[in-house]
């Protein structure tokens, strides 16, 4: 539900939220209760020291502030408890309990600063045990009242204290009152200048320049649209990307196995299929590369610092002069380890990191005759930012009808290899040293989409070159470029990857079936929560959740409402409308999709299986269209990760494992290994 309004401002958490930290106090308290009262009877209340009347009279009173302390907790636990997420009638007393347990905290710390003062002033002569016991109990008394201050911060919304009711969809299309259009104006001022303000905080490390205060500007910008008008705290978030989940996977058990993805592409010979898969698994290493040492390492955790240990303290020979910012050389070392290419082999080598300027290089490969250009993907903060900077930007291409748009952030940073690149000779040094060979360009993640991108703005000058775009972002091109890319551009997803169906008009569907999801489900946040949990660390099966919305207005219908309760409602209301099929965006930005063809390689069988047990994977040619819909799964994470793309094409490409994996529709276009 929307966050909850205590003390006349919003805050970032809902009167459903308090169900978990509050049992937890709740627990640490009875035993601390329990601990305190058995002390007392043990001693029958005398103390025979000097502090002993003080001590006394501390305990009796300690003993009574932590009962009000439990009662209130187990008001405010019950309280929260009630009701459903949209459905917040039943949980109107949450925020005066709150207001009564904060209260609470008051003679705590009072009574806190005192049993400090009889610890350190009063405790001689007193029995160690109760000495102990006292200080126990102070220093809980402390750690509390810390993170309680910590929770109060964390769930501080800066907006809460202007953040104007929320408007019905409507609203923003019908502004024929300036009043109204001022309003609607400066909420998301204010929105995107609290998101700027965030991101130069967990930034703050990096140094300011022009780019940097742009890049704040856009990608704040963007993110206050976004999330402007979604008035949800995150555990409304986790619980409707678990409904989702759930749902998505009751879908996927019931799915026919004749069904086809109604945008499937035409079909494409056997053999083109297989030799673009056996293309992508030798060029795959080469966009692991890129990521130099850190990657080496994650992915070699046993032996990859012994390997790179013996060079990256040496000082640099002179073939190092190609290395751009690699001081000790472990980069460049792990770039050998990984693509088996000699020092002579490489051409330049970049690790020079900014917004919009990413690491790349370039290098000969002999076993296939090619000038290899390999872009770094997301490794730093400031790749980060160049992800997030998604606004669509023109990128004319000679000889494409249609509108022809790119992301921003990534076709900044392609401009600034292909300016290094041609400006400072490194192709046409390469090209001298092998006139013969073909132009190769790959990457991983953002260095994905640089790639793909750089391979837009070279081929005019290079008709003949090939880009392998391994598990690129989905909102990356738009559509006519999309099809121009695909003569001479393979993008490889494996399984439900995220990244690839990451682009704002997938956001803005996600987030209107979160939506959906919240306002139709009729059991306590704390239930969805809890089955969530179980689902997804030991499966089972999937929450099948009545819908309540139709109920709950005909029960509002047979009664009268009254000022909160006719505005709970009134929210329940507008989520719906917001989060129904037919509700547009609020973006004006162009659709764009992945690049190239889309070799898509999935794993067959089970969605759990043993963590030993074989793997089989399937590939196939599928279609942009195919995710232009975001999937929630365990995996949409580690299915992005170069290591299992490299494990996954080369499982595909090992010998004799190829074996045609027909269907009823197509022969020819999918290939099955075990």
């Amino acid at each position: 539900m929307p966050g909850m309004v205590v003390c006349g401002r919003r805050w970032g958490i809902a009167s459903d939220d308090l169900v978990f930290p509050g049992a937890f106090e709740l627990f640490i308290r009875i035993i601390w209760w329990t601990g305190t009262l058995v002390l007392y009877s043990v001693h029958k209340g005398r103390f025979d020291c000097k502090g002993g009347g003080t001590l006394h009279s501390y305990l009796i009173v300690l003993l009574v502030l932590l009962a009000a302390i439990i009662l209130s907790l187990c008001a405010l636990v019950y309280a929260s408890m009630q009701g459903t997420i949209m459905n917040a009638r039943p949980r109107r007393s949450v925020p005066a309990l709150l207001c009564v347990r904060a209260v609470l905290c008051a003679p705590e710390l009072v009574w806190a600063c005192l049993g400090a003062v009889w610890v350190s002033d009063e405790s001689l002569g007193c029995e160690r045990a109760v000495v102990r016991a006292v200080t126990s109990a102070v220093v809980a008394s402390w750690i509390l009242l810390f993170f309680t201050g910590v929770a109060v911060l964390l769930v501080l919304d800066p907006l809460g204290g202007c953040r104007p009711a929320r408007p019905d969809p409507g609203a923003e299309r019908d502004l024929e009152s300036s009043g109204s259009a001022q309003l609607l104006s400066g909420a998301r001022s204010v929105a995107a200048r609290v998101w700027e303000s965030r991101l130069r905080l967990l930034s703050c490390c990096l140094p300011r320049d022009d780019s940097h205060h742009a890049a704040f500007s856009s990608i704040a910008q963007l993110l206050g649209d976004f999330f402007w008008d979604t008035d949800l705290v995150a555990s409304d978030i986790a619980a409707g990307l678990s409904l989702l989940h759930q749902e998505q996977d009751k879908m996927e058990q019931y799915r026919d196995p004749e069904e086809v993805v109604a945008h499937s592409p035409p079909s494409l010979p056997q053999e083109d299929l297989q030799g673009e898969l056996e293309r992508a698994a030798h060029w795959m290493p080469f966009a692991m590369a890129a990521y130099g040492w850190p990657l080496f390492v994650y992915s070699n955790p046993a032996t990859g610092l012994c390997k790179l240990s013996g060079d990256c303290c040496r000082s640099r020979s002179p073939e190092y002069d190609i290395v751009d910012a690699d001081h000790l050389g472990c980069h460049f070392t792990s770039m050998l380890h990984t693509t088996g290419l000699q020092y002579r082999d490489f051409i330049y080598i970049s690790f020079h990191n900014k917004i919009y300027e990413i690491p790349f290089f370039v290098a000969l490969d002999h076993k296939k005759e090619a000038v290899l250009v390999a872009v770094r993907g997301t490794l730093s903060l400031r790749d980060v930012l160049t992800d997030l900077s998604a606004d669509s930007e023109s990128l004319p291409v000679d000889g494409v009808s249609g509108a022809c748009y790119a992301h921003k952030g990534i076709m900044q940073a392609a401009s600034y290899i292909h300016r290094k690149l041609i400006n400072d000779g490194i192709l046409n040094q390469a090209f001298t040293i092998a006139p013969e060979y073909q132009l190769v360009i790959t990457g991983h993640s953002l260095g994905a989409g640089a790639a793909a991108v750089l391979a837009v703005l070279l081929r005019s000058s290079f008709p003949g070159l090939k880009c392998y775009a391994f598990s690129p972002p989905g909102g990356l091109l738009s559509k006519s470029l999309a099809n121009y890319s695909k003569d001479f551009t393979v993008s490889v997803v494996v399984g439900k990857d995220l990244v690839p169906r990451l682009s704002i008009p997938n956001m803005e569907d996600l987030k209107r079936r979160i939506l959906r999801m919240v306002s139709n489900c009729n059991k306590p946040k704390y239930q969805i929560l809890l089955h969530a949990c179980w689902y997804e660390v030991f499966g089972g099966d999937p929450d099948d959740s009545p819908t309540e919305l139709e109920n709950r207005r005909q029960e509002e219908l047979s009664r009268p409402l009254l000022g909160e309760e006719s505005l709970l409602l009134h929210r329940s209301s507008s989520y719906q409308s917001l989060a129904s099929e037919d509700s547009p965006g609020h973006g004006s930005q162009p659709p764009l999709y992945l690049p190239g063809r889309i070799l898509h390689v999935t794993e067959e069988g089970p969605a759990r299986r043993a963590c030993f047990s074989q793997v089989k994977y399937r590939a196939e040619w599928s279609s942009e269209m195919a995710f232009c819909s975001v999937f929630i799964s365990p995996r949409m994470l580690t299915d992005h990760m170069p290591d299992v793309v490299l494990r996954a094409l080369q499982s595909l490409t090992q010998d004799s494992a190829f074996s045609l994996c027909p269907t009823p529709h197509s022969d020819t276009n999918h290939l099955n290994v075990i």
